[in-house]
Formats: structure tokens, sequence, C-alpha cells
């Protein structure tokens, strides 16, 4: 229990490292701290310039890793995304440049202004953190994280996502507009100010520390009683026909380790029923069909599964 009351106190600094930039955010910035030590990949849905570009940014200043962007446009080709091999006139042999998905924190910016062809060149990087170029696999960072940002697609020139790319999203979050005050205090904070304080987003939390956060949420304890609601809850989303194709297994893995990664956060070696439904709309919204009453589904769905007795495992770190 230690490692996690110690680590525990780095979280808390960069979290608070984040809300120092995105004000009035603090359930949003959790989230997205649960979703990073889950070792998941987060979509912003929301209409532009509510600070979607701003987080991702600050994420990786926060964590002293590489950021890369990539701005997604109809005529954007997968080699530009991946990377691509040159040929050396001087060597007279092929070179090969990597593209941004080389970083640790990946900005894939209106994601779905870009064609499905390269979407899917997304797909065996946020599953497997590598990519196969010319047939041979190059490994990704261990700690590659992707945020994706993508506009409301209704509007003009996007194209939905497919649901093999939404699959590999732990979770779907909206930024939506900030409180009076917290809007307030941006303009005031914003008067004479021309960049991100990266003084002011410094943590106590490198990249380097992140792998090891990454495995000890790995090893955070799930009891049967708790995977048992977890069996009914994956149920009866199955069972729900706003749910075309339910959930798949990778979409379970990942909400157990979401539960893993809020009650690591929260200080706890164990999950608690309270970790699977709270972390439950983020993940659930992005594989519900269509987009109107999400929320009274989601919730529907979670009322119908009794909730588990509460179990502390007698040995911490036990699965």
């Amino acid at each position: 229990m230690t490692h996690v009351i110690d680590h525990r106190e780095k979280l808390i600094d960069l979290k608070n490292a984040l809300n120092r930039v995105i004000l009035g955010k603090t359930e949003l910035v959790e989230n997205v701290v649960v979703c990073l030590l889950s070792r998941g990949h987060i979509l912003l849905e929301d209409l532009p310039g509510l600070g979607k570009t701003t987080l991702a940014k600050a994420l990786a200043i926060a964590l002293g890793g590489r950021f890369a962007r990539i701005q997604c446009t109809p005529d954007l080709m997968p080699s530009d995304v991946t990377g691509f091999q040159v040929f050396d006139q001087n060597k007279r042999e092929f070179q090969f440049l990597p593209g941004p998905v080389f970083s640790d924190i990946l900005l894939a910016d209106e994601i779905n202004r870009t064609s499905p062809r390269t979407q899917s060149a997304l797909l065996e990087a946020m599953a497997e953190r590598q990519v196969t170029i010319d047939n041979l696999a190059r490994p990704l960072a261990k700690t590659f994280f992707v945020i994706a940002t993508q506009n409301p697609v209704d509007q003009h020139g996007t194209y939905p996502l497919p649901e093999a790319q939404l699959d590999r999203f732990a979770m779907k979050l909206s930024m939506g507009y900030p409180d009076r005050a917290s809007e307030s205090q941006l303009l005031k904070e914003s008067v004479g100010t021309a960049s991100m304080d990266r003084d002011e987003l410094q943590s106590s939390v490198t990249i380097h520390d992140l792998e090891q956060l990454q495995l000890e949420v790995s090893c955070v304890a799930v009891s049967e009683p708790v995977r048992d609601e977890l069996m009914n809850l994956v149920q009866s989303v199955r069972e729900n026909r706003r749910f075309s194709n339910g959930l798949s297994p990778r979409a379970v893995l990942l909400w157990q380790r979401l539960a893993q990664a809020r009650a690591y956060v929260h200080g706890r070696d164990f999950v608690i029923p309270d970790d699977l439904r709270d972390v439950a709309p983020g993940l659930l919204s992005l594989r519900i069909a269509g987009h109107s009453n999400a929320s009274a589904t989601i919730e529907s769905i979670l009322s119908k599964v009794p909730v588990a007795p509460m179990v502390v495992p007698s040995k911490a770190g036990s699965q």
C-alpha cells in the first residue's frame, strides 16, 4: 500500500499542474490521468476552441515527454502518420524517416476530418504500440498515448470513425464550456501572456515514471464480487439494442483497467464498485449507436445491475 500512497502524491501534483492550465475541469483532468494510467487512449469530442489541443500539449509538457501533432485533413496520407522510406543518394540505401506516431503523446487533431484510409493508419499503433512499414514492425514508446479530437459528426466535412477505430479508444470525453468564474480567470491570465508557461506545468511525474505507474496500476486487485459485477454490467450492455456490437473483449479489459487506474488515483490498491461505475460513461459512450439520450441509456444499464458487496482483499495486489 505504501507505494500507492507515495505515487498518489505525484499524481496529485500532475493533476494540479493540468488544472492550472485547464481551468474549472477537475473531473475531466482526472479522467485523462485515469486513462493515461490504464494505457488507454482518449477521444475528445466537442466544438472547436474549447481547449482540446491545449490539454494535449499541457499533458506532454507536464510529463516531459515527446509531443507530436497531426493536423488531420482530407488529403493526409497514412505515411504522413507512420513515416516512410526515402532513398539516400550519398549512402545509396533507403533511410526511414519516422512519422509523428514515434512520440510519447500524440495529438490527432480533428481526426474525423481525414479519410478512413488514413484513420486506419493509427489502428495498429493504438492497439499494439507498433507500426508495420514495408513488412518491418517498428516499436513505439511503451507509454505511447493518443489524444484524438473530433468535431461533432454532423458538421460539414467530417467522416464518422469506424467501429474498429472507436474500439481502440478507452474513453470519449467532452470539454464543454468553462463556467463563468473559470472563463473570467482565463481572460485575466491571458493578458500579457504570449504562450503556455512551461514552468507552471512542471510536475513530479516524468515520462520515465509513467511506465512504472502503469505497471503498478495493472497489479491493483479486483475481487471476485467486483469482477462478477463487471460481467453483469457487460451482459446488460450486450443485451441493449443501442449497442449494435455489444462490447468486445478488448473493451471489457479496458473497463477493468480503467477501474484499476481510478482506484490507484484515489490511493487504493483494490477496486471497488464505484470505480467500475464512475468510468463507465466515458467507455460506453464510445460504443453506443447514435448520439441522442446516450447518458440516459448508460444510466439505465448501471441502475439495473446490483452493486457488488464491498470486499477488501486480504493481500494487496492479488488478483
